[in-house]
């Protein structure tokens, strides 16, 4: 059995995600910072028969990452799929007059840094296996750059950069990078962007294996 690791595991898009590749067959790995809501994420999980457990890390620290990912391989099998998902803090969100350069650290740890440790940390599981599947999700900033939101207009631009590179080194290998782009809010009644329609295009996607960018809805204008 491989495994689904969930970078960001939530009770939105996180949950369904998993429950999505758990119900496809996959064990699945929450990793978060709060141990107490993998707690609930797992019972959930378990009532739809998903083998799941929680593993707790910090975006903004690497090495937790790297031990959480280690430790997910060594507990539930070698990672398949890894989905970055993480939701970054509102204070990356500041106008682009208002934002200094200390004001990008975090950011980029969260959105470039973060992402690189993890497929290091994955990759040589993935090329034992001989196949994987890496999916970034990010909002329409990554893709139009938000005056209102520069942090993560920034952050998310150079994390887009990195997986689009990704989509093409990684081909040859059998191992797909792909990027999801959601311009709106994620809610339950909407008709492109609910949790479960957005897992089921996760799913799509990773079974699809074709093209780099997705769009969960069109752009505003």
């Amino acid at each position: 059995m491989t495994t689904f690791a969930l970078i960001g595991a939530g009770p939105g898009l996180g949950l369904a995600a998993a429950r999505r590749f758990g119900t496809a067959g996959h064990s699945v790995a929450l990793i978060s910072r709060s141990a107490e809501h993998q707690k609930d994420l797992v019972a959930e999980l378990a009532r739809d028969n998903i083998q799941a457990r929680g593993f707790t890390a910090d975006v903004l620290d690497p090495g937790s990452l790297t031990t959480a990912l280690r430790d997910t391989a060594d507990t539930l099998g070698p990672v398949e799929i890894l989905q970055f998902s993480p939701v970054p803090r509102g204070d990356f969100m500041k106008p682009v007059l208002e934002t200094t350069a200390t004001d990008l650290d975090d950011p980029l740890v969260f959105s470039v840094k973060g992402p690189v440790t993890c497929v290091n940390a994955v990759l040589p599981g993935m090329r034992e296996l001989g196949r994987g599947t890496l999916l970034f999700v990010n909002g329409g900033s990554a893709v139009r750059p938000n005056p209102k939101v520069a942090g993560t207009s920034i952050a998310f631009a150079a994390e887009s950069a990195y997986a689009a590179m990704l989509h093409d080194a990684l081909a040859p290998e059998n191992i797909h990078a792909a990027q999801l782009i959601i311009p709106g809010a994620i809610r339950p009644d909407a008709e492109h962007a609910s949790p479960d329609g957005l897992a089921e295009r996760l799913y799509a996607i990773h079974t699809g294996r074709d093209g780099f960018r997705y769009y969960a809805e069109p752009m505003p204008t």
